[in-house]
């Protein structure tokens, strides 16, 4: 019997939201539904006192910590367990410098959490791609990198009878037709250049996430003010680097009655509002993986992605590609998804297809194999 334990921080406060929650959640769950005679999981925050009292006695074979930042101190400075374990999701961070400072200290902790991770016996990442920035920008052999995809969780499936849809409609007041995101509006997200791609094909577009709603308020926060050029930028009235890019958002948002921002949607009603969607866009410059394209395809709309190598790697020939830098390119390809009837049924018919490659219970026998060949 392997001992396993496995850190549950990334299911509290703002993150069990995100994607980092959605991963460690889906992973857990699929775990204990799985029952392995082999394997016996503890599941816990390792940050709380008990927590900590319980690695530091729990005599575990293998402790994962399923989350990592690279400007953050997030792994121990010694081995805990006889085997250690990792997950990194991406490291956009280190792709996108300008817009994601680290600052003097972050570039400090960076060192430390590459020392650190070589204590580490194994790095679990969601995409192919991700693992090719691990081996890249922090020295990873990429033997010691597993791939396990992540899925969409079942709730997520075609209705074809929209009757039944009308309450979630109603709330949020979505059109009839619409182009619909889901997720936070980031740099690497290219929401600037979706506004006018919707612009251009002349469609509405539904943003779902409460970052969206949030923007107004982000340009110049508090919370940045670490030393002296942040309080220059204060004094200025000059956005962090990794908020500057809202204030073009918050110009396009105010001036145009064509995007909805429906803020924090619960699972339910966003697996409605995939099912009222028309096409489903993922614009993005960077994904570490996009589960989102796949819970839209789940819920039978055809998808449109930028021609990022994560996005590319998990659509499987199931969407439309489109130039990320190039509105007209994405609004093309919108309207083809859209009003192609041919086009349309065709990229319905190979979502669904292609989503059956996807599933949790795949991605908790993927880790407990890993797990095992560790023990």
């Amino acid at each position: 019997m392997i001992k396993v334990a496995i850190d549950t921080g990334p299911l509290s406060g703002g993150h069990a939201v995100r994607g980092i929650g959605k991963m460690v959640g889906g992973q857990i769950e699929a775990m204990k539904r799985l029952r392995h005679k082999d394997i016996k999981l503890e599941t816990f925050d390792f940050q709380s006192e008990d927590g900590k009292r319980k690695i530091e006695n729990g005599k575990y074979d293998i402790v994962h910590y399923p989350y990592f930042f690279p400007y953050s101190l997030t792994l121990p400075t010694q081995k805990q367990g006889k085997k250690t374990v990792v997950t990194i999701q991406d490291l956009i961070h280190l792709i996108y410098p300008k817009h994601y400072p680290s600052g003097i200290r972050g570039k400090l902790n960076l060192l430390k959490q590459k020392m650190r991770l070589r204590n580490f016996d194994a790095v679990l990442t969601i995409s192919e791609t991700s693992k090719k920035d691990i081996v890249r920008f922090l020295g990873i052999s990429a033997q010691k990198i597993h791939v396990v995809y992540l899925a969409p969780r079942k709730i997520f499936k075609q209705i074809t009878n929209h009757q039944s849809l009308k309450t979630v409609q109603k709330k949020f007041g979505l059109p009839s037709t619409f182009v619909l995101y889901v997720g936070d509006v980031n740099y690497n997200k290219n929401i600037p250049n979706l506004i006018k791609a919707c612009n251009t094909a002349k469609i509405p577009l539904v943003i779902v996430g409460k970052h969206a709603l949030e923007v107004e308020e982000l340009g110049l926060n508090l919370k940045h003010l670490k030393g002296p050029r942040d309080w220059f930028r204060f004094i200025f009235n000059i956005p962090h680097p990794e908020l500057a890019h809202f204030k073009g958002l918050v110009d396009e948002f105010k001036g145009n009655p064509n995007i909805i921002r429906t803020g924090f949607t619960t699972e339910e009603e966003l697996f409605e509002i995939f099912n009222l969607a028309s096409v489903y866009v993922q614009p993005s410059f960077y994904e570490g993986f996009g589960l989102p394209v796949l819970e839209a395809m789940a819920s039978g709309i055809p998808v449109v992605i930028a021609k990022t190598n994560a996005l590319v790697e998990i659509a499987n020939s199931a969407a439309l590609v489109a130039d990320p830098k190039d509105p007209k390119d994405m609004a093309k390809k919108i309207n083809e998804a859209m009003r192609n009837k041919k086009i349309r049924e065709q990229l319905i018919k190979k979502g669904f297809e292609n989503v059956k490659k996807f599933s949790w219970e795949k991605t908790a026998e993927e880790m407990i194999e890993i797990y095992k060949g560790l023990g």
